[in-house]
């Protein structure tokens, strides 16, 4: 009995070992392996954790420098914290090793825009929505709407907003582009019902229940008006926007 306990304790110990030496040669070849490097950028950026993003995506780079998707996801970081000519370099490093790489046009497309280069931005989501393949269409027609409400070339805008919401009718951002275009057009109740919709997939948005609170006030439903800009007046953390929902409730409280 004794040399059995004895036995299964070394055979124990032995799977310990075992176990252990096969766990440390699996991290050793996840340091060397891009693509686990890439993955776990892509798991930070995410998680809007944009400094450990970037630096799992090096690492993926250093592994592999030619990694375009890791170049694309580098550029996407730095367009997510607003640095736009760095995002533009490392997508134009990312077409220049994978020119077939869709969504790096669109990207670059972006950072174009928010460094006011309108017509390389519009060629870029042009190129993207010229590629059969690309499965984001929606996203390019919805850059492009963009693009055209910068151009105060709103039935153009209007358009393609509305080809983006043909190929994704939850595109949030899509339907509140929609009324605002609509608003801009000064048709209150299109805008109203757009960002309705919207509101239906993000109800907590403060952005968006604000545009909703000033189209009804704009189309005179003051009832309706008062009441969301109360309701987000607490939440909101913008002090401009707080001024203006200020202003909007002393006119409607008159």
């Amino acid at each position: 009995m004794k040399f059995k306990k004895i036995t299964l304790v070394i055979f124990i110990s032995l799977s310990l070992i075992l176990c252990a030496s096969s766990q440390k040669k699996i991290e050793e070849a996840r340091k060397k392996d891009p693509q686990y490097q890439y993955n776990l950028g892509l798991f930070y950026l995410n998680e809007g954790n944009i400094e450990e993003a970037i630096r799992y995506f090096n690492k993926a780079l250093s592994l592999n420098p030619r990694y375009a998707l890791a170049l694309n996801s580098i550029g996407m970081a730095y367009l997510m914290s607003a640095k736009f000519q760095d995002a533009i370099n490392y997508f134009e490093k990312c077409l220049e090793i994978n020119p077939g790489l869709t969504e790096a046009h669109n990207n670059l497309g972006v950072a174009y825009q928010e460094m006011g280069f309108i017509d390389q931005a519009e060629k870029e989501f042009r190129t993207a929505l010229a590629d059969e393949k690309y499965k984001s269409k929606d996203l390019a027609y919805f850059n492009l709407a963009r693009l055209y409400v910068l151009k105060e070339r709103l039935q153009e805008a209007l358009e393609y907003v509305e080809r983006a919401l043909g190929l994704n009718t939850r595109n949030v951002q899509a339907l509140n582009l929609k009324g605002i275009i609509y608003e801009k057009q000064g048709d209150f109740p299109e805008a109203i019902r757009s960002y309705r919709q919207a509101a239906k997939y993000m109800p907590n948005d403060i952005d968006l229940n604000f545009n909703l609170a000033v189209a009804y006030f704009k189309n005179n439903q003051f009832l309706e008006a008062r009441t969301i800009f109360e309701n987000i007046y607490p939440q909101a953390t913008d002090p401009e926007m707080k001024k203006k929902i200020t202003e909007y409730l002393k006119i409607i409280n008159k």
